[in-house]
């Protein structure tokens, strides 16, 4: 499975850095989010390396959803993609966008794998593998190193979102006493927790699934978790939602090992 989606997250990848070291053409949807051909071109590569290896598996991907194509995955396995998270870094040249792959079980994300082409580095975790792999300008596998979370021995440092701090944020690291943050992009805040860098990433604002369940699935693998506000393990495949969206996220706390 895993080797499955680290070829096809390469692949992606590499169409991903084409677009941008070309210059990105950039439209916006009708939620007001950019894309560009990046995303597209990456998603249309995943899809179909999903349907070839996993035919009977469904896919929710961000911009097959944008465009109305949305699976039934009631009761049912199935994966999570985004092409490109963290679009408004990639538009405006930083590093911290990825590709994210992930599988769901019963609400819960067993497999994953987090890829930040531009940094050359991936992350994944799942069937009781958890590794951090270095990538060179070839897309050819330079290193694999297994990592986990780290257990706290003091001061906590949290990591936090780059563009997306609120005054919940703040208030959390106060009643935590947490002096300590590193803010980085997109769905690399939960591979620092998971390699060790950071013991806790609070996100208090609108995700949606397919941003969130393949940095969670490398967490969960290197012994962390992911819980809601009342302490409870995030859900996946959250459909029929009142307040909001398919596939919309709540709040939650990404958590290393407590101890």
């Amino acid at each position: 499975m895993l080797d499955v989606l680290e070829t096809l997250a390469l692949a992606a990848g590499k169409e991903i850095l084409a677009v941008y070291n070309a210059g990105p053409n950039v439209t916006i949807k009708n939620d007001a989010s950019p894309v560009t051909e990046a995303d597209e071109r990456a998603e249309v590569i995943i899809l179909e390396g999903l349907a070839k290896a996993f035919p009977d598996i469904p896919v929710v991907a961000e911009e097959s959803v944008a465009a109305g194509r949305v699976p039934d995955v009631e009761g049912r396995s199935f994966f999570l993609v985004d092409p490109l998270d963290g679009t408004k870094e990639f538009i405006n040249k930083r590093d911290d966008f990825t590709v994210n792959i992930a599988l769901i079980e019963d609400g819960v994300p067993v497999a994953g794998i987090v890829y930040a082409p531009a940094k050359g580095v991936a992350w994944t975790g799942g069937n009781g593998r958890i590794e951090k792999f270095l990538v060179d300008q070839d897309f050819a596998v330079t290193s694999r190193t297994e990592i986990g979370c780290r257990t706290p021995s003091g001061d906590l440092t949290a990591v936090a979102s780059r563009s997306h701090n609120s005054p919940e944020t703040e208030a959390f690291l106060k009643d935590n006493g947490i002096t300590s943050t590193k803010s980085v992009g997109s769905s690399l805040k939960f591979c620092l927790v998971a390699e060790g860098e950071a013991d806790v990433y609070p996100r208090f604002g609108r995700t949606m699934e397919w941003d969130t369940a393949a940095g969670d699935a490398v967490l969960r693998a290197a012994g962390g978790m992911t819980v809601d506000l009342d302490g409870n393990p995030f859900r996946y495949g959250k459909t029929k939602q009142a307040h909001d969206a398919d596939f919309a996220n709540g709040h939650f706390i990404a958590w290393g090992k407590r101890g």
